[in-house]
């Protein structure tokens, strides 16, 4: 009992049976308008459930809902996630309950719906959907261990060092902070956003990491993943989408933001949202252009990276060229890619 692996495994049986139990169960909170038409928020209970089906769920909210002398007559609103069991149009919770009391109407909210649907939005452009693709591929080859999570917070911290050094970067309270690459998801409120600028800041250290992996004889299988990940992402084609993404999302998270705000109300929303097409707008065609691709090319000649020339045929990295015949660089980066995601956002 005191030997040290011991207690480590005891640790890890405890807190996966505690999280096992934790996800059986099924806690429910009220909100309402009190006698004085003030809106409040109270915990009411948890209860534990043998599955999450929709009928089991719907029928342990009941049981907790009749011992403090309510029903569903009385619910105005039920708010969930996307997933079918509780918004689904034929058996979910939501469905189940507007049976028994139509007026409790369903919410989804605001921000979860507009990260979904950016997200699905931006993944119709072919481009996108293969910046994706490499950036799962990324995040498996450097997150799958401790060793390489180590290895590029070394690499992180020792350029960080050698950037103050030559004062390339400024210090400042809360600057600078050890960041990671965590892994984004549809339903996370702007995770897309915070792990490309987390790729971007890291540029140099992630390049460095995978160039050491592809040099590692003990890694055979995972070096050649690696040299393929690095083909793509020394590219300029990995650049640019990324930062054309991290633009686009940066506008639409600061939107996101505001509408999980509580004291948010449904006429500010609205403006917020118009507000953020006149900024995408403006991006798209008030000089836009110019302004981010000078942006792109500045960030590609500080870390050495080919740009290559607007006027010249587009060469993809990695894949066969006669799907891309005749086509230039400026056509490819400036309609294809810049206008082609930007129209789909606005839209």
């Amino acid at each position: 009992m005191i030997a040290h692996e011991i207690q480590t495994d005891l640790i890890n049986s405890c807190a996966k049976e505690t999280t096992r139990l934790m996800m059986e169960e099924l806690a429910l909170c009220l909100r309402y308008v009190d006698k004085i038409g003030r809106v409040v928020e109270r915990f009411l209970g948890i209860l534990h459930v043998a599955n999450t089906t929709s009928l089991t769920l719907k029928t342990a909210i009941e049981s907790l809902l009749m011992e403090h002398g309510l029903t569903f007559s009385r619910v105005r609103g039920q708010v969930y996630d996307g997933a079918s069991n509780m918004k689904g149009h034929v058996n979910g919770l939501k469905k189940l309950i507007m049976d028994e009391s139509p007026s409790a109407y369903y919410v989804h909210c605001f921000a979860h719906q507009l990260q979904l649907s950016l997200v699905a939005v931006a993944k119709e452009n072919r481009d996108c959907v293969l910046f994706f693709q490499q950036l799962a591929n990324l995040l498996n080859v450097l997150g799958m261990s401790c060793k390489k999570i180590r290895m590029l917070r070394v690499a992180q911290a020792e350029w960080i060092i050698k950037a103050l050094e030559l004062e390339e970067i400024e210090t400042g309270k809360g600057m600078n902070q050890e960041m990671g690459l965590s892994r984004p998801g549809d339903t996370r409120w702007g995770s897309h956003h915070k792990t490309i600028m987390h790729i971007l800041r890291m540029y140099p250290s992630i390049r460095l990491v995978l160039n050491k992996l592809v040099r590692d004889p003990t890694q055979s299988n995972e070096a050649m993943l690696a040299e393929t990940m690095l083909t793509y992402f020394e590219s300029f084609d990995f650049v640019f989408m990324a930062h054309l993404l991290q633009t686009i999302f940066g506008h639409t998270n600061d939107l996101s933001r505001a509408l999980q705000k509580k004291d948010q109300d449904i006429v500010n929303a609205v403006e917020l949202i118009h507000l953020t097409k006149i900024r995408l707008q403006l991006l798209r065609d008030d000089g836009g252009w110019e302004t981010f691709l000078e942006e792109v090319t500045s960030y590609c000649v500080k870390h050495k990276v080919k740009v290559p020339q607007m006027g010249g045929k587009y060469k993809p990295p990695g894949r066969p060229s006669r799907f891309y015949k005749n086509l230039t660089n400026l056509h490819r980066f400036h309609v294809e890619m810049f206008l082609g995601l930007i129209d789909r956002q606005l839209r």
